[in-house]
């Protein structure tokens, strides 16, 4: 963090600007070859360009309270040292995973001391915003909408999952891409020809596929690359000449694997995978499930995601999709990887090309919601566990339905079959609710749905 911070954090007095001193040799080199002013920020063009909203704040600093969201390496620490640097207002940096709401109550006393003396601005810097709980939150809210601090939280997460309401709508939220890859390999570059915060100073020389697959690596992670190359440098033995040459079997034998980076973004790929099966396209589909598998995702994980991506998008259209995706759980759980591997691609390939409906996840909702609003009705005698003796004797006794439907045993698909009729008219929902109808199939029902569809709207007809 910058050394622009509070008493709590050992300034030698309230409103010390400074700048933040160079980093020193012995930090890690990420930390070290952090940019010192905007333009030596590489990507997020769309934010800080010339011209643009944020850097014209910063540069004019006047910031409004603001949430940096993106993914890890894509700069957001980077822009809070960046605004540090060219800020006139104090700034003080903390972290959620070491910050308690006294802590954050100091720094808004000293925040309201200083504004009062000096006239000069706060800008508070929490780090992992989403980390703090709902009481740390609340607690700045109120000193955030009285602008005695102005706030840059960042997130990897969702802001509106991992901020406040409330908080959220008094920051201006500012969206960060992951780096692309040309942006990875100007870093690298960069690194190695710094003499005073990078690695020139070195002898190191990397072949082209090497720093290739460095970048590739790093998958838009800047820190990622950085640490990856610092660990190469130190591994590398010095040639005839004197340099230290950085091959592509060093790096692969260095970092041994991908997967180590795949856990942080495994979510984001299976939500791909279901988002793919939903939208009906197998490419995408197999592309995602390939991927994970790839990186070492527990296919056992897949498969349950698989079961339930049938019955939330596929549902009754294609009954036949939950016995795939249990009949591939089952081939991971007896015959194993790599023979599973199949099985799962013939899952993900059936569901995306099978006809799609969310039909049971919406009558469960509709049902839910009078469970949780209604009144708490008891259950209607004809549907009692009564004993038939019983329940002849009285005017509300059940109708044994398999005497009296007629088409009873025909195929629930066919389209041509009758529709259920009774002897006298019986419902199986309390009073209040005998209008309700929970299961509708979609507007566009499609495969077997469709068939369901009609024969449902003629037996709610009689």
């Amino acid at each position: 963090m910058p050394s622009q911070q509070s008493t709590l954090f050992g300034a030698d007095q309230l409103g010390d600007t400074t700048n933040v001193e160079q980093p020193e040799r012995g930090m890690p080199l990420a930390a070290r070859m952090r940019p010192l002013s905007l333009d030596e920020v590489i990507g997020q063009e769309h934010l800080i360009a010339p011209g643009h909203v944020l850097r014209r704040a910063i540069e004019a600093d006047r910031l409004p309270s603001m949430i940096l969201w993106g993914p890890p390496g894509s700069g957001k620490t980077t822009l809070a040292e960046v605004i540090a640097h060219t800020t006139r207002s104090r700034f003080v940096g903390m972290s959620a995973v070491t910050t308690g709401v006294a802590e954050l109550r100091r720094v808004v006393e000293d925040s309201a001391k200083l504004r009062r003396a000096t006239g000069q601005r706060t800008l508070l810097f929490l780090d992992e915003i989403h980390r703090f709980n709902k009481s740390q939150q609340d607690s700045a809210l109120p000193h955030v909408e009285r602008g005695t601090v102005t706030l840059i939280g960042a997130t990897t997460e969702n802001p509106s999952l991992g901020v406040n309401a409330a908080l959220l709508s008094r920051c201006q939220v500012f969206a960060l891409y992951a780096l692309k890859y040309e942006h990875i390999c100007t870093i690298l570059q960069r690194t190695l020809r710094d003499s005073q915060r990078g690695l020139g100073d070195e002898q190191l020389a990397i072949d082209e596929d090497a720093l290739a697959f460095i970048a590739t690596l790093a998958n838009g992670d800047a820190r990622t690359a950085l640490t990856a190359l610092e660990l190469i440098a130190g591994l590398s033995p010095l040639d005839a000449a004197g340099t230290r040459r950085i091959t592509l079997a060093m790096a692969e034998d260095a970092l041994q694997s991908r997967s180590l980076l795949y856990e942080k973004e495994r979510y984001h790929q299976a939500s791909a995978l279901q988002k793919s099966v939903r939208g009906s396209d197998p490419d995408g589909a197999v592309y995602w499930l390939t991927r994970m598998l790839e990186r070492g995702e527990d296919p056992l994980y897949i498969a349950r995601r698989i079961m339930v991506m049938a019955s939330e998008d596929i549902g009754i259209a294609d009954s036949q999709a939950l016995l795939v995706a249990v009949a591939a759980q089952q081939v991971v759980q007896f015959v194993g990887m790599p023979e599973a591997v199949l099985a799962l691609t013939q899952a993900v390939v059936y569901l995306a090309c099978a006809p799609k409906s969310n039909s049971l996840g919406r009558a469960y909702a509709k049902a839910s919601q009078d469970v949780q609003s209604a009144c708490n009705e008891p259950v209607p005698l004809h549907l009692r566990n009564i004993p038939a003796a019983l329940m002849h004797t009285s005017k509300d006794s059940y109708v044994y339905a398999h005497d009296v439907y007629a088409g009873l045993s025909a195929d629930p698909c066919d389209p041509l079959r009758p529709p259920p009729q009774l002897v006298q008219p019986q419902g199986y929902l309390p009073e209040s609710l005998r209008s309700h109808q929970y299961y509708e199939p979609g507007e566009h029902a499609q495969g077997a749905e469709a068939s369901i569809a009609q024969w449902l709207a003629r037996r709610r007809v009689t």
